[in-house]
């Protein structure tokens, strides 16, 4: 039986901790084979960027083009995109090429503060992919710029979350871990309901690529055909995990430990 392919769109990172390097660990470690389109090539390590330089828009729609035409997917993982012109072309190809599930991370800043999306494409990014998505996966700081809400509680993160749903996205999972306390708790929220998933924080400062790591096993799980609120829920145990045995490295935030032995997350 062929492995269910993951197509990850998003940024490349030179230190290996996030973008295209985090999403193809992630699915490999979880049953999956990814491909990838990438967006941009970006130096940087775990004390910040230094560097981006930004595929050309037709580029871009090539590489998934290829991908998807031979390959096919079963889902699709969207990361960093860089502006607006990469942005309409990811939204015009993908309406047009597969009806494969998408989860789109809405990349806009590196966790160290370098932007990673044009300010005048979020307006793009709200209307071309938010709709066209199976989960949105905002942070906090994220969801504050797609809504102009300010978010301190779990109460704000509700109400940024209905205002998503109300602007066109089918679902939204709110990521918690800028929020303060002892639990780092996420919020996904449907037309159905909401379903909140809590695990306990983990103090550390090797972070560096949590929300595509998420994202990506939100992916390979809908891949392989879970409902969403169970590929959430696996994919934040996966992520709990591989915080908890990063390999430290790096002077800054350090990347995770991907390669978690998959018998510990069953499909």
């Amino acid at each position: 039986m062929r492995p269910r392919l993951v197509l990850s769109i998003a940024g490349s990172d030179s230190g290996g901790g996030a973008g295209i390097q985090a999403d193809i660990k992630t699915v490999m470690a979880l049953g999956g084979y990814a491909a990838t389109a990438i967006t941009a090539v970006t130096a940087q390590n775990t004390k910040g960027v230094d560097g981006v330089v930004l595929m050309q828009a037709d580029f871009v729609r090539q590489q998934i083009d290829v991908v998807l035409s031979d390959l096919g997917a079963d889902a699709i993982k969207i990361g960093m995109l860089g502006n607006a012109q990469i942005i309409r072309a990811v939204a015009d190809i993908l309406t047009r090429a597969t009806a494969a599930p998408i989860v789109l991370d809405t990349v806009m800043v590196a966790k160290g503060g370098a932007a990673l999306l044009d300010p005048d494409a979020v307006a793009s990014l709200r209307t071309r992919l938010m709709p066209i998505a199976a989960v949105i996966t905002p942070n906090i700081a994220e969801a504050e710029a797609l809504t102009g809400l300010a978010i301190t509680d779990l109460a704000g993160a509700r109400r940024a979350a209905g205002q998503l749903l109300g602007q066109g996205a089918r679902a939204v999972l709110i990521k918690g871990g800028h929020l303060p306390g002892e639990n780092a708790t996420d919020l996904l929220l449907t037309a159905q309901g909401e379903t909140l998933f809590s695990l306990p924080r983990i103090q550390t400062r090797h972070t560096h690529g949590t929300g595509c790591t998420l994202s990506s096993a939100i992916a390979i799980g809908l891949a392989l055909g879970h409902p969403l609120a169970d590929a959430v829920r696996r994919a934040k145990l996966y992520v709990q995990r591989a915080i908890a045995t990063a390999p430290g490295l790096g002077h800054g935030y350090g990347p995770l430990n991907h390669a978690i032995p998959p018998e510990e997350f069953p499909a």
